[in-house]
């Protein structure tokens, strides 16, 4: 997957204003004078990891032009839409089958979901536009090249998107560890958005309300959560075990 850049303070602030696809900025180490602590302020506020690098790095990132102590790192991925996720399972004449990612921010969480999404047959993934992970080379890496073959969709706002599907026709699940249902005893069938949360805080509060079930993966042992790319596997395979007996 072919990685830019953008460097300089005025195109990196401009970048982060348009909302833009900014992968990860690098920043020169102790540089926090002036515009610098703006592009701090805004990259946190767009969940975009800043990464502090000498002089020889960003030189070498951005040809030894003049970076002002800053070179932000853009990505090529073509994303999809909702509406072509929808229609790719249309083509297929198959129930609709989304995952729906709410603030993973791991690289290689999302590289490993995305893995498990194509080989499983999930139709597409839908990711936000703030605080999560974006597809970058890690993410192209860890999935093993699977995110050549998965439409992901990356979204303003996650709720508003879930009300979509819903007027869609598409159910709901989220996983939550405080669910109504164990997953295996949920009825997983028909047209259904699956949404996993993050590493640290599982599904927001607000994503929870708008799933229309939330189910639960029993944890027996001392340890009281799993890692969120394993939780999606388990559900993702179950779902399929509901829509084809046969697995």
């Amino acid at each position: 997957m072919k990685e830019n850049y953008i460097y300089g303070r005025n195109p990196v602030i401009e970048v982060l204003k348009s909302g833009g696809d900014i992968d990860k900025i690098y920043m020169l180490k102790g540089a926090d004078e002036g515009s610098i602590k703006k592009i701090l302020s805004m990259a946190k506020e767009a969940g975009v990891v800043v990464t502090r690098v000498d002089e020889r790095k960003l030189s070498d990132m951005a040809g030894h032009v003049n970076h002002q102590g800053v070179v932000a790192m853009v990505t090529d991925f073509e994303y999809s839409t909702i509406d072509e996720i929808l229609d790719y399972a249309k083509e297929k004449e198959e129930e609709p089958f989304v995952l729906i990612l709410d603030s993973i921010e791991d690289t290689h969480n999302l590289g490993a979901i995305i893995r498990t999404a194509e080989a499983s047959g999930v139709h597409g993934v839908i990711i936000p536009k703030r605080r999560s992970a974006m597809v970058n080379d890690t993410v192209y890496k860890t999935s093993a090249g699977a995110v050549e073959y998965m439409k992901v969709a990356r979204v303003t706002n996650i709720a508003r998107a879930i009300e979509e599907l819903q007027e869609k026709g598409l159910w709901i699940y989220g996983a939550d560890m405080e669910g109504s249902e164990v997953y295996y005893d949920a009825n997983l069938t028909g047209n259904i958005g699956l949404v996993i949360g993050g590493e640290d805080k599982g599904i927001s509060p607000l994503i929870g309300k708008k799933c229309d079930v939330l189910v639960k993966i029993p944890m027996v042992g001392k340890v009281s959560s799993l890692n969120a790319s394993v939780s999606a596997a388990i559900l993702i395979y179950e779902i399929i075990r509901q829509r084809n007996k046969k697995i």
